[in-house]
């Protein structure tokens, strides 16, 4: 599903050159469910960013679904991202003068969808994570736990093949943040891949895989890390060290 290798991501000023990835490489498979952790300005929200085709890179190779997304234009980025990923947001991102149904609506607008093909994802993503009942209720009306499932059907009703979650549970208590995972889970064990960036590490223990980024390189926590040729193609995560 996702295919990094040596990705490179530099930010510069007239003054300062930032280095947020040094060739990290990084196979997520089909169907998993990965979690994304490390420290503040270790390079996770670039990561998730660049995955999710919202910036570009500089060095390196990314294939999205078997496609090379290296050489797209602006709007063929934007039409694969429309069409294969969903996004979850820590703050959740609903528009308060829009009520859940409206919420729903708006990504699939821009799909060029009929009316009847719109009304039918967004009743059916709502009512699948329990807010069939309350489609018309405004954000403020609701809990955050209830505003963030209500932030998920709005990625589901596109369905994704890839979901990627930036502290989905961050806003939340520990019992609306397990519901969320629990949630999380379901999505996953129906086939959609999620890649998830939490500092919770009772969350990330729950997903299939662990990995962790510093210093904009990757290792897989949740195997023993070593290091890999760029061929490999059967390793769950390629590992590299951090260039200087």
């Amino acid at each position: 599903m996702l295919d990094m290798r040596s990705v490179s991501k530099v930010y510069r000023t007239s003054q300062v050159e930032t280095h947020a990835l040094r060739s990290l490489d990084l196979h997520v498979r089909e169907g998993e469910f990965v979690a994304v952790t490390g420290p503040s300005g270790s390079g996770k929200t670039t990561f998730l960013n660049i995955a999710g085709l919202l910036e570009t890179f500089n060095t390196g190779t990314f294939q999205l679904d078997g496609q090379d997304v290296s050489g797209l234009s602006d709007d063929a980025r934007s039409q694969l991202r429309n069409q294969k990923i969903g996004f979850i947001f820590q703050s959740f991102n609903l528009i308060p003068d829009l009520n859940l149904f409206d919420n729903v609506d708006v990504p699939l607008r821009y799909r060029g969808m009929n009316a009847a093909e719109r009304k039918k994802r967004i009743e059916d993503a709502l009512g699948r994570v329990g807010l069939g009942s309350r489609m018309r209720h405004y954000p403020s009306e609701l809990s955050g736990g209830q505003q963030q499932r209500a932030a998920i059907a709005r990625a589901l009703a596109g369905t994704p093949r890839l979901l990627l979650a930036d502290e989905p549970t961050g806003n939340l208590d520990s019992q609306m943040a397990r519901g969320v995972m629990e949630l999380l889970e379901e999505i996953n064990s129906q086939g959609t891949t999620i890649i998830m960036v939490t500092h919770d590490p009772e969350l990330a223990a729950r997903a299939q895989r662990n990995v962790h980024i510093v210093d904009g390189a990757a290792t897989d926590l949740t195997t023993e890390p070593r290091l890999v040729a760029a061929s490999d193609s059967d390793s769950a995560l390629n590992l590299a060290p951090a260039q200087a």
